[in-house]
């Protein structure tokens, strides 16, 4: 089963953080990210220095430090935070290489998740935080009206 760690799916949410509050001057502290994504801090803080070493966030320090997307939102897929985290993705063992399972030319299920793991990886890169951004505000502002229909 293909399941992402806890630190991708974290990593995920601090770069939707950053791209939601997209600017290439504001800078966001970690702990109002951490705070917003319901992250506990000191793993969000670990998150956020392996993301700057890995290109996705610039870090600025001081007493107006704190962190900023690299590139804009738009250029950043789902899929390069995912594998930047996780690193490549496999949907079963015999797709790491050809020859790494010695039944992969034989094997009719190998094609399978070959063809799975190729519709996968092709959803996960055609969505950018751009878009993903796009449709947060979207969920923010239909569950806010609904929050007001109530009163």
């Amino acid at each position: 089963m293909f399941r992402l760690s806890r630190g991708a799916e974290y990593a995920v949410r601090g770069i939707l953080y950053l791209s939601i509050t997209y600017s290439e001057e504001k800078v966001s502290v970690i702990e109002e990210i951490s705070k917003a994504q319901d992250v506990p801090l000191p793993y969000m803080a670990k998150l956020f220095q392996s993301l700057a070493r890995k290109g996705f966030v610039k870090s600025f320090k001081g007493q107006k430090g704190g962190f900023v997307l690299s590139k804009h939102p738009k250029d950043i897929s789902l899929l390069d935070v995912i594998e930047a985290m996780e690193g490549p993705i496999f949907l079963n063992v015999c797709l790491i290489h050809d020859g790494y399972c010695p039944r992969d030319k034989v094997c009719p299920v190998h094609d399978v998740w070959g063809e799975a793991q190729r519709v996968f990886v092709d959803y996960l890169r055609k969505y950018n935080f751009e878009r993903l951004a796009v449709s947060a505000e979207k969920k923010v502002r239909v569950s806010t009206g609904k929050a007001k229909r109530r009163s």
